[in-house]
C-alpha cells in the first residue's frame, strides 16, 4: 500500500547548524583550506540568508580544496568531522519527527543544498537512506571540485524530487515537507502538507499567511547531547 512521503531539509531544520559553514570552518582549522575561504563564505551565506545566494559560484569557492583529492582521503575528515560537530547539533525533537514518520511507514528522504559528501553520512547517522545532495564530479577517483547534475537549490530542489520521484516504483498517498528557510518556497508549494522549522522571518511570514504548522525546535534543550 503506497505511503506518504516526508521531505526533510538538513540545515538548520534537522540540526542547529549549517553543516557546509561548518564544514569549511573545520578543514580551515586542518589545514586544507585557507583562512581566507572562511570570509568568502561569510560573504556568501549573508547572500543566501537574503535569497540572493549565486550557488554556482558559491560551489566553486568551497569545493576548491577538495580537488585532488579522492572520497577515501576525505572520509576520515568527514567521520571526525560528523562525530565532533554534527552530531552534538542534531535537535532532539527532529530526531522524534523522524521518528513518527518511521513508525507510520513513511519514505523518508533528506532534500539538501549541501554537497553529497557531507550529506549522505550525516543522513546515514539519523538512519535515512534516501538523499538529494548537490551531487560532485569525479575525474579518475577524485574530485574534480566542480559539481554535476542539477543544484538541489531553489527551484532545483523541485526538479531534482520530480526526477526520483519517477524512479521510484509506486506512487505516494501524500507528502510532508519540512524547512527552515525561505529558500525551500519552491518545494514547500509542491507538498501536501508544508512544515516551517525553525522558520527565517521570511519563511515564518509567509507560513503564518499560508496557515502552515510552524515548529520552533530551537531550544537549548531540544537538541541532543
Amino acid at each position: 500500500m503506497p505511503t506518504y512521503l516526508a521531505i526533510f531539509d538538513l540545515d538548520e531544520t534537522l540540526i542547529a547548524a549549517d553543516s557546509a559553514s561548518l564544514w569549511n570552518n573545520f578543514i580551515v582549522t586542518k589545514g586544507l583550506a585557507p583562512v581566507s575561504l572562511l570570509t568568502q563564505e561569510q560573504a556568501m551565506m549573508a547572500a543566501y540568508t537574503k535569497g540572493t545566494l549565486d550557488m554556482d559560484s558559491y560551489m566553486t569557492a568551497t569545493l576548491a580544496p577538495l580537488k585532488g583529492k579522492s572520497p577515501q582521503q576525505i572520509k576520515p575528515l568527514v567521520d571526525e568531522f560528523i562525530t565532533d560537530i554534527i552530531t552534538p547539533a542534531i535537535y532532539q525533537q527532529a530526531l522524534e519527527r523522524i521518528e513518527w514518520h518511521r513508525k507510520r511507514g513513511d519514505h523518508i528522504l533528506i532534500i539538501s543544498a549541501t554537497s553529497e559528501h557531507l550529506v549522505k553520512p550525516i543522513a546515514t547517522i539519523l538512519g535515512i537512506n534516501d538523499v538529494i545532495a548537490i551531487n560532485l564530479e569525479q575525474n579518475h577517483g577524485v574530485y574534480t571540485g566542480e559539481t554535476t547534475g542539477i543544484l538541489s537549490f531553489k527551484e532545483g530542489k523541485v526538479e531534482r524530487l520530480k526526477i526520483w520521484l519517477q524512479q521510484q516504483d509506486h506512487n505516494y498517498k501524500g507528502s510532508y515537507g519540512y524547512s527552515d528557510s525561505a529558500n525551500d518556497l519552491p518545494l514547500l508549494n509542491v507538498v501536501n502538507k508544508p512544515f516551517a522549522v525553525n522558520p527565517d522571518p521570511t519563511l515564518a511570514m509567509h507560513a503564518q499567511m499560508k496557515d502552515w504548522t510552524i515548529m520552533d525546535w530551537r531550544h537549548d534543550n531540544n537538541i541532543l547531547r
